[in-house]
Formats: structure tokens, C-alpha cells, sequence
């Protein structure tokens, strides 16, 4: 997971419910957003991490995240998440 997940570089961008693109600053809106779709709709949805410099894929991912960067810094998309939410059951 990141190491931070605020920089002014940094976006998380993720489909609604109705198809609609959504784009955050804040990781954790994002993924609230997405667990409550995922909840409602029994889907995966993908959170993907936009980081528009190196600045910003080190606050997301230290230096691994700028090895990545500088790989393909024209990349639209730097990491994606995969939120799945899923009903266990009733637990006792």
C-alpha cells in the first residue's frame, strides 16, 4: 500500500455505479467509494493511481514507484487496486 497518499500529483480515478468516471485527490474517498459500489453491485472495481510526476509515484510508492515512472512516463495509468467487497454470511 502507499506511502502517502496525498500529493498534488496524485489522483485516484475510478468508474461509479453508472458508468460515470470519478477522479479524487484522496485515496481514502476513492476507496470508500468504491467498496460501497462494490457492496451494492457484488463487482470488483478498479481504483487506478494516476501520478503525474515523480514526486508524485514516490509518495505513492517510495522509490520503487519512481523506478516505475521513469520505466514509462507517459503511462495514464501508474497502479491499479482492485476493491472487492463481498458478503460472508451472517458470523455467530
Amino acid at each position: 500500500m502507499p506511502k502517502q497518499s496525498h500529493h498534488k500529483d496524485l489522483e485516484f480515478q475510478l468508474e461509479d455505479a453508472g458508468g460515470t468516471t470519478r477522479t479524487f485527490k484522496s485515496f481514502d474517498e476513492a476507496c470508500g467509494l468504491a467498496v460501497s459500489i462494490s457492496a451494492s453491485t457484488g463487482k470488483e472495481v478498479e481504483v487506478n493511481v494516476l501520478a503525474w510526476s515523480k514526486g508524485a509515484a514516490k509518495a505513492w510508492a517510495g522509490d520503487y514507484g519512481i523506478e516505475q515512472y521513469e520505466e514509462d512516463p507517459e503511462a495514464s495509468v501508474h497502479d491499479r487496486i482492485v476493491i472487492r467487497a463481498e458478503s460472508q454470511g451472517r458470523i455467530a
